[in-house]
């Protein structure tokens, strides 16, 4: 029976990996988890320069899910070099390392700096709602999207997967974009804008206002944004949004997605990973499917 799915010519040994912002850059989970078991790693967002992220408070729990307004805070690329990567290396499982930034050429710093790194995959963020730097209009506005994806495919020495936002009129219009820049891959959904008010204390829940919600409540709109854009590109598209079991997972996977990140249930259950894995392939003896790629895109 064979798991293994292939993104831009990356192997990975079966389909599912965490969601950047969920996972640290696995050192946090690695005594919990089995990381040589999961198809790849997602770290969390890497910036040319340390970035403080939000004020508190930055997370609140609402129905169905969280919101979140941590605003990327990361150490910074050098330090990740140093300090994370060496890490991720002892582990057999491919790395893609999330990039973030305000502006095109912050991105590319990174990008160029990684170039000389064993790094499997770059995902680029150009969709988190929670930076206040204009930074949500690259992913809104398919012509930003498609020139930031060509200028990251002339420096980037890895496989580009370009991480979009729900936030917008036509998911198919973005992917599209991407796609026409040189995308690899594109990976979907980011968080939905959301908000919550504290009634008793008659004041926001973060202080950021806003934040991105996740969690299983927001899995029906990124499955059928996931099935949008695996109709309108031939590239890969990686999943998430919602995933807690093996059956979110699969319906994904039927929707269209080559694979699939883990990101909110890692908090409640930081095995989720490892047991998405181990429910896929028992959905795969059931059902005496041979071949992971039987069932992706098997829903038209």
């Amino acid at each position: 029976m064979n798991m293994k799915v292939n993104i831009a010519g990356v192997e990975l040994k079966n389909p599912v990996m965490t969601a950047s912002g969920t996972f640290g850059s696995g050192a946090e989970y690695s005594e919990l988890v089995d990381l040589n078991k999961l198809g790849a790693v997602v770290t969390k967002g890497v910036a040319n320069v340390p970035w403080p992220g939000n004020p508190t408070p930055r997370v609140a729990e609402v129905y169905g899910g969280m919101l979140n307004a941590i605003g990327l805070q990361n150490p910074g690329m050098e330090v990740f070099c140093r300090r994370d990567l060496p890490f991720l290396k002892q582990f057999d499982t491919k790395i893609i390392v999330n990039v973030c930034g305000h502006a095109p050429e912050e991105y590319l710093e990174v990008v160029e700096r990684l170039a000389a790194e064993e790094v499997d995959l770059l995902e680029i963020n150009i969709s988190c709602p929670n930076v206040n730097a204009g930074f949500l209009a690259f992913g809104q506005d398919p012509k930003h999207v498609e020139a930031l994806t060509a200028e990251i495919k002339k420096k980037a020495k890895q496989p580009v997967i370009m991480k979009l936002t729900p936030n917008v009129t036509d998911i198919a219009e973005i992917a599209r974009a991407a796609e026409a820049g040189g995308a690899d891959a594109v990976s979907l959904i980011n968080t939905l804008t959301g908000m919550k008010i504290d009634v008793k204390k008659r004041c926001f829940a973060l202080a950021n206002k806003t934040g991105g919600m996740s969690g299983p409540a927001v899995k029906p709109v990124a499955v059928r944004m996931v099935y949008q854009t695996a109709q309108a590109v031939k590239i890969p598209v990686i999943g998430m949004g919602g995933i807690a079991a093996a059956e979110d997972a699969l319906e994904f996977i039927l929707a269209g997605a080559t694979a699939v990140s883990v990101g909110t249930a890692n908090f409640y259950n930081p095995a989720a990973t490892v047991e998405i894995i181990e429910g896929i392939r028992r959905y795969m003896e059931e059902n005496r499917v041979e071949d992971i790629r039987e069932l992706i895109g098997a829903v038209r």
